[in-house]
């Protein structure tokens, strides 16, 4: 019964931010506004060195948003940490004339070229630059959902893997937000989907 349970809660979540992210509502930044970009690999790990490793080079790409304490993450899968993996989400998703703040990969070097204006931190000097006071430490933050996903198995494949991303991005962008919880949340959004 559990696992209906939770199979049903993916699902339903899975659907509220499909339809949030294809009715271009899932737009975070601005002028004036700070969006923390970061990346960190998602790799099923073998227990004990045994069983069958993983070829697959998953990376989670990481962009949030801070506005009047609400933090809005939006996440994705990407295969490479390249510009040509990267940039495309960030255009979609993050509004022109934001100040994204990243550590000092490569790959976002080019972030001034396309209307963004681009603080970085060095991790291997400080955690928080002392000139501009940039840092990138709340949305590596939420990779520590990494932990949890393990435990459950969602890491196993892409799509169990994208399930998990998308019920921590709801959680932020609608579970939290409700008066009564999350769970007040996803029972709305239940009756909402499927009307008596």
């Amino acid at each position: 019964m559990y696992i209906y349970k939770v199979f049903f809660f993916f699902l339903r979540c899975v659907s509220a931010m499909s339809k949030l992210r294809h009715s271009g509502k899932m737009r975070v930044g601005g002028p004036h506004n700070f969006v923390m970009v970061d990346e960190s690999k998602f790799t099923h790990k073998r227990k004990y060195n045994r069983g069958r490793a993983s070829n697959r080079a998953s990376w989670g790409f990481g962009m949030l948003a801070i506005k009047n304490n609400r933090k809005k993450p939006i996440l994705k899968i990407v295969r490479h940490r390249s510009a040509n993996h990267l940039m495309p989400h960030i255009k979609r998703y993050v509004r022109c004339g934001s100040t994204i703040v990243s550590d000092g990969w490569r790959s976002y070097h080019h972030l001034r070229d396309e209307g963004y204006n681009h603080l970085t931190v060095n991790h291997k000097e400080c955690f928080v630059d002392p000139v501009t006071g940039a840092h990138t430490q709340n949305v590596e933050r939420l990779w520590v959902c990494k932990s949890t996903i393990w435990r459950l198995r969602g890491n196993r494949t892409e799509n169990l893997l994208r399930d998990h991303l998308n019920v921590i991005e709801w959680t932020y962008w609608r579970g939290n937000h409700h008066r009564s919880g999350p769970l007040a949340m996803l029972l709305h959004d239940i009756r909402k989907q499927y009307p008596v």
